[in-house]
């Protein structure tokens, strides 16, 4: 017996229930125990529960050992009806010893657990049938059982309640090995598929290719993940590897198996090279471009050099009547004076032909060869009608299918073939399927690089070569073209909101209706996200187009009907015609995209003809309208803070957060411009929640870095006002920040409180009761009055910066802003004033007892850091102590 075998630990379970006795192997990771016959081991007894309990395996920690854990339920957590009884004793869950004997219900149902070693397979094989099996493990060896003798500590987690979840994880179960490894080379753990597939891993460490190389990288992380081959004797396996530096850990995971792939692309190398040597035949099919034209020079190069009649392949395929397997002749070459069997060799099926011999032959891989005399009668009426005397014929299997085969005939004499012969016509196969295989392969990659993998339409690159091709033939006939150019209008709300998957059914399900809706030879491509471009080829007057136009807006009417969502979504269309304007593919996709524009302009859901007007549009605002669909993605965007300001201690109370847009290449784009853009493509709930998160995180970056906590604030527009899941989102995203809500104001303007006061005040009431602050933002623009605002719960008041600025110029600005803060003060409000940029103005709120206020006179907005090295500024001077008590808790 080998000394693996002797150490190698098994486990035995023995049932005893009411339908006898026997023997289990325990091989697997998990095992459900019950009366329902979806359990991996039934029990037959009615004191069972449909699922009685659960039976995991379990590594013992700092060994490659494994023992069993039976936990009392199923894996939802339910309990068993009679209870789980191990030595007599009920429990919940147990870690099982040699010789347990375990009860499920009542003794009508039990099994008793065996960790045995010193053992051979073969005996371990013949112990799950024999009747007296603690006699028989006697007789074999040692009764010595690791398992009594290994040291188990009782806190080690596998014992606790709180990690069975763990035990029956992922990891646990899976049969892909994961290992985890901390900064000093230490390995901290191994799933059981680790521990079984690397069985001294533990003792080689990182000097084991499975781990060779890996701390190397930790001092320089370029890259949080990535994958990698990794050999290990004669294996070789796909690893991915990901570091995690906040837990000190590198978790590696076998992808998979990639032996036989590599051993595979290798042997396809050795192939060809091989084939490239072996006949001037092979060289055409490596040579020639055309599958089908390298087939026919390869079989007259075989035929004319094997000095037979008959070259042939043949292919087999479903009848395509009966749908049975059948066989056609595809390719043949034939001696000058020897007719051909074309004709003959279509659609014959294997079964009724009598040719189903040939079949089960020929698909397990072996040659059939020999004179006609000696076929079977059925194989020989074939022969004998085609003149053949002697006949060769080799598989030809295309991953690992048989696919057909090659043959050789000889019509003039009786011929015994060859060794040579056959390995030759077998070499002569493999270089055919290894054509065609590569024939697959160009097509596939062709087809991926030219089509949109989503929606399987052609993609921008095939678009504009199929673009290319037609404008020559359309000039040449004295035809015109369209291109039409077609955005989903706001989709990207319904993917944001219901999530990508949803969206990329939602596209696949656009993309059928828009063919469906085209004419025959009409192209469809997807050129991006939600965006589709159309190729009209033929058109010869624009009521064609028109009518194609308002087919696809037809076609998109009718609800979508996915996941249990009812969805409607709507297009705009910007179409272009080859004319004098627009004479060439270049300009045809730009004047569509500008009519595409313009038929967002006047409201979505319609299309618009090019037209040399639409060229005085300004292109930079079409620019950005555009860039700005992908701007958050493209982590474009960045915050700016403005600190707010007590006027009587000139500290720092809030700072407002300000979003900032970083155009790659116009640079810092005006808020003033992208903002309105942002509102009307429906853009503004996805960034607005955006700019809420990264705002608390910052508020907390600066609260864990010691500063005094401040109030950060953000503005709310009036869509994200209105959003449903307003409450909860920012309820989600305090929590998943960690910022307190007493550190976070929202602001909304005066004109979106008043549109609807009760919706308002429900929404304001549930964010003051989750502890958020609430502003009144530009208030005295809206035409309001504080008697209403009184019935909403505010805290805060923003005056203004329009009444600000006026205030050294107009008395009666400032009687205003003196009212406001009188009014604002006996409501309890606070009162913040904006836009402060003169010492005079500063001086008049001072004198009227206005709080705070916000201006160039005192700062900017400003970038994150350099908002931190203010605060940073303003503890070293001690100039922060008392602001706590300002922000009136």
């Amino acid at each position: 017996m080998r000394e693996n075998e002797r150490e190698k630990i098994r486990h035995l379970l023995v049932i005893q229930d009411l339908e006898g006795r026997r023997t289990v192997p325990l091989r697997e990771t998990t095992y459900s125990l019950g009366r329902h016959p979806a359990n991996t081991i039934v029990l037959a007894s009615r004191s069972v529960s449909m699922q009685h309990a659960i039976l995991l395996r379990v590594t013992v920690p700092e060994t490659d050992q494994y023992g069993f854990q039976i936990i009392d339920g199923n894996y939802k957590g339910k309990g068993s009806t009679n209870g789980l009884f191990v030595n007599g004793t009920q429990c919940f869950s147990h870690n099982l010893r040699h010789g347990d004997i375990i009860a499920f219900g009542s003794n009508k149902a039990q099994a008793k657990y065996y960790a045995i070693s010193n053992i051979s397979e073969q005996a371990f094989s013949e112990s799950f049938n024999v009747e007296d099996l603690s006699g028989f493990l006697s007789e074999q060896a040692s009764p010595a059982n690791p398992f009594q003798t290994l040291a188990i500590d009782p806190s080690f987690e596998a014992a606790s309640e709180s990690a069975l979840a763990r035990l029956a994880s992922f990891p646990e179960l899976i049969p892909n090995p994961i290992i985890e490894m901390d900064f000093q080379g230490r390995v901290t753990y191994l799933n059981p598929a680790a521990a079984l597939k690397f069985p001294k891993l533990r003792e080689i460490g990182t000097e084991h290719p499975i781990l060779t190389g890996l701390l190397s990288g930790v001092d320089n992380l370029e890259k949080n993940s990535f994958v990698r081959e990794v050999e290990v004797g004669a294996e070789v396996f796909e690893q991915s590897v990901l570091y995690l530096p906040e837990s000190d850990l590198i978790r590696t995971f076998i992808i998979r198996d990639i032996t036989e792939q590599r051993q595979a692309t290798a042997e396809l190398r050795q192939r060809d090279r091989l084939l490239q040597a072996v006949a001037e035949a092979a060289n055409y099919l490596l040579g020639e471009m055309n599958y089908e034209t390298g087939i026919d020079r390869a079989l007259a190069v075989l035929g004319e050099a094997a000095q037979v009649d008959r070259a042939y392949l043949f292919q087999n395929h479903p009848h395509p009547a009966t749908g049975e397997i059948a066989v056609s002749l595809r390719f043949e070459w034939t001696h000058s004076f020897i007719e051909s069997t074309h004709h003959h060799w279509q659609n014959q099926p294997y079964e009724a032909s009598g040719l189903a011999r040939w079949y089960t032959v020929l698909s397990s891989g072996k040659s059939i060869s020999g004179i006609t005399p000696k076929f079977p009668v059925a194989e020989q009426e074939f022969l004998i009608r085609d003149g053949i005397q002697s006949l060769l014929l080799v598989p030809l299997c295309l991953e690992n299918d048989f696919w057909g085969y090659l043959g050789l005939a000889d019509c003039t004499s009786k011929r015994h073939w060859s060794k040579h012969e056959e390995s030759t016509l077998l070499t002569m196969a493999a270089s055919i399927i290894g054509t065609r295989q590569r024939q697959q392969v160009e097509e596939k990659i062709r087809y991926q690089a030219l089509h949109d993998l989503l929606t399987g339409l052609p993609n921008r690159l095939l678009f504009n070569e199929l673009l290319s091709k037609t404008l020559p033939n359309a000039t040449r006939n004295g035809e015109s073209l369209a291109v039409i150019f077609l955005d989903l209008d706001r989709f990207k709300v319904i993917n944001d909101t219901l999530g990508h998957t949803l969206g990329d059914q939602l596209l696949q399900s656009v993309a059928q209706r828009l063919k469906d809706s085209l004419r025959g030879g009409d192209t469809i491509a997807r050129w991006g996200g939600d965006e589709f471009t159309i190729l009209l080829p033929r058109v010869n007057d624009i009521e064609e187009v028109t009518l194609v136009a308002y087919r696809i807006l037809q076609a998109l009417e009718d609800a979508f009907h996915l996941q249990g969502h009812e969805l409607y979504v709507t297009a705009s269309l910007g179409i272009a015609l080859l004319d004098n304007n627009s004479p060439d593919a270049e300009t045809l996709i730009q004047h569509a995209d500008a009519a595409l524009y313009y038929a967002k302009d006047k409201g979505r859901n319609n299309y618009q003809f090019y037209s040399v007007s639409l060229s005085a549009k300004n292109p930079e605002l079409l620019t950005l309208e555009k860039s700005l669909r992908y701007a958050l993605e493209r982590n474009e965007f960045t915050l700016y803070y403005q600190p707010r300001v007590n006027i009587a201690t000139e500290e720092i109370t809030g700072m407002e957060a300000l979003l900032r847009w970083q155009h790659p290449e116009m640079g810092l784009v005006a808020p003033s411009v992208f903002i309105p853009l942002v509102e009307e493509s429906g853009l503004i709930v996805p960034i607005g929640e955006w700019v809420l998160r990264t705002a608390c995180i910052q508020n907390k970056v600066w609260q864990d870095a010691g500063f005094p906590p401040i109030m950060i604030a953000v503005n709310l527009s009036l869509k994200q006002f209105r959003q449903p899941k307003l409450v909860e989102t920012i309820a989600t995203i305090l929590e998943e920040t960690g910022l307190e809500p007493r550190f976070l104001e929202l602001e909304i303007m005066e004109t979106t409180a008043i549109e609807d006061l009760d919706f308002t005040r429900t929404v304001l009431k549930d964010l003051q009761q989750m502890g958020v602050y609430i502003s009144i933002d530009d208030f005295g623009t809206g035409h309001s009055s504080l008697s209403r605002l009184q019935l909403l719960p505010l805290h805060n008041l923003k005056i203004d910066k329009s009444f600000i600025q006026n205030l050294t110029q107009d008395v009666k600005v400032a009687h205003i802003i003196k009212a406001i803060v009188t009014l604002g003060h006996s409501l309890g409000l606070k009162l913040t004033a904006e836009g402060v940029e003169k010492e005079e103005e500063l001086e008049f709120l001072k004198s009227i007892d206005c709080e705070d206020v916000q201006g160039f006179l005192f700062y900017r907005p400003l970038t994150a850091k350099i908002a931190t090295e203010i605060l940073e500024t303003k503890r070293s001077t001690g100039s922060m102590s008392t602001l706590l008590e300002h922000m009136n808790y």
